[in-house]
């Protein structure tokens, strides 16, 4: 699989954003990630449970294909509607705000559609694979005599057609 490329990165003193083709990536940085690690870290418990409800209420990283929509106020904080979801609220400067709803509001439209492609061709295939195995299932399941009431020859018959067959081509 190739690797994604990034598309855009902003760099603060507690997380970096990291945009790329199809996905919005946030890593925290310093202490706000080591006190999360070092918990997670002294309790696995703790990391089975708590960190998949962390996640969701604050994914870190979010399928771009699963935005609603992406908007930003006047002080720079953007906002990022998920279905299901806490919405992601990621306080930047304002210049790095518009860059970033910019930036997003171009790649969304397209991994929706690249997804909705994704999801479509699946289900062909999955459309296919199953007739193909109703069909293959019906030629094992259709009797030997080829109607849908098979007539079961008497015995002896088929010896005398050998016969028969054998006598002929003497």
């Amino acid at each position: 699989m190739p690797k994604a490329t990034e598309v855009l990165t902003i760099v603060r003193p507690h997380f970096t954003v990291r945009v790329y083709e199809s996905l919005l990536r946030i890593d925290l940085k310093g202490s706000v990630k080591s006190n999360i690690e070092e918990a997670f870290e002294n309790t696995p418990v703790l990391k089975q449970t708590i960190g998949s409800i962390l996640e969701m209420f604050m994914p870190l990283r979010v399928r771009l294909s699963d935005v609603d929509l992406v908007r930003m106020d006047k002080k720079g904080k953007v906002t990022v509607k998920i279905p299901r979801h806490r919405d992601v609220v990621i306080p930047l400067e304002p210049t790095d705000a518009k860059r970033l709803v910019d930036k997003l509001n171009q790649l969304v439209p397209a991994a929706k559609e690249k997804e909705l492609r994704r999801i479509i061709k699946e289900h062909r295939l999955q459309r296919v694979e199953n007739a193909e195995r109703e069909l293959a299932e019906e030629k094992l399941s259709l009797p030997v005599g080829g109607g849908q009431f098979p007539i079961p020859q008497p015995s002896g018959v088929l010896e005398e057609e050998k016969r028969e067959a054998e006598e002929q081509e003497k």
